[in-house]
């Protein structure tokens, strides 16, 4: 695999993050402020992966489904803080041209995978309301880890196209990365080579791979919610909206972030104030996940409380 070149023809070794500020004042607050927040995205994801784990009781698709968006959330934030941390603790903000590419890989991998099981949880909770007497048919365990090994397989390829994509362009002088990880459109953003191509296949695989799962969580709830409004009894009508009342705030939550970030960066053309704002989805979000699913759900809290 080739590096990528520069406009003189010599090889990258390191590009600059520039983060979020150069105050030096601001670093270790910021440093606490994003360990804090790791930690807590650490341990709580553990926890419901643990508990689910343990107590068979919890072995069933919405838990299976949930387990693997606990280990994406992890993934997603251990691939840009630690590396940020580090960054905020030694004063240099370089990451190595492998690391990059590395990093920008599995970013791509981790944000599309908790795309994609969202999409997969809307469509268990689909079949447990509106199919409720064939829900274990449907829902069998081959068919359950079908849907996240081809999710994994889209995902895997997507970025290796995306990765190496990259690896086609010459970057001229500017090697800054105005963000704290390297994110793709910012790093393409470097190239003094032609950025058509790139362009048009972020905005095609962004179409794809974001409408298709918004349509696939849409499309359930719409179903989702006739059927809770066409049952008479109030009762069982609270008890089939709590049944998926957490996956919602999710889904509002990861795809509101995403639009705020790209709306915020289109509308300022500030490429500090995307950086900042792209810590919603990709800190923000897989830290209050934990919080957001456990609270709402009881069988959860009681396997959490047997082995505490």
């Amino acid at each position: 695999m080739d590096h990528m070149e520069q406009g003189n023809g010599t090889q990258i070794s390191e590009f600059l993050l520039l983060g979020f500020s150069e105050e030096p004042g601001l670093q270790p607050f910021l440093f606490g402020l994003f360990l804090s927040m790791y930690l807590i995205t650490i341990f709580g994801n553990l926890l419901i992966i643990w508990a689910i784990t343990l107590d068979s009781h919890l072995h069933t698709p919405m838990y299976f489904f949930l387990t693997n968006l606990s280990f994406s959330d992890i993934c997603l934030t251990s691939t840009t803080v630690p590396k940020m941390l580090v960054n905020m603790q030694t004063q240099r903000r370089v990451i190595s041209f492998e690391g990059c590419i590395m990093q920008l890989h599995f970013f791509i991998v981790f944000a599309s995978l908790e795309n994609f099981l969202l999409a997969v949880v809307a469509y268990d909770c689909f079949v447990a309301i509106c199919c409720p007497l064939h829900f274990t048919v449907i829902m069998n365990s081959p068919r359950c880890v079908f849907m996240v090994v081809v999710s994994w397989i889209l995902i895997l390829l997507h970025a290796l196209f995306q990765s190496l994509m990259v690896l086609q362009l010459s970057v001229c002088t500017d090697l800054k990365i105005p963000h704290f990880f390297s994110e793709l459109n910012q790093v393409v953003q470097l190239a003094c080579s032609d950025t058509f191509p790139n362009d048009l296949v972020m905005y095609v695989t962004s179409v794809l791979l974001g409408s298709g799962p918004l349509a696939g969580i849409l499309y359930p709830y719409s179903k989702i919610v006739s059927s809770i409004l066409a049952i008479s009894s109030a009762h069982e009508r609270y008890k089939a909206f709590s049944t998926c009342a957490s996956h919602p705030s999710v889904v509002s939550l990861f795809y509101f972030t995403i639009l705020g970030v790209y709306f915020s960066a289109a509308a300022t053309h500030n490429s500090h104030s995307s950086a900042t704002t792209s810590v919603m989805y990709s800190v923000v979000t897989p830290m209050l996940n934990p919080f957001i699913y456990s609270p709402r759900n009881k069988d959860l809290i009681s396997a959490l409380r047997g082995y505490l």
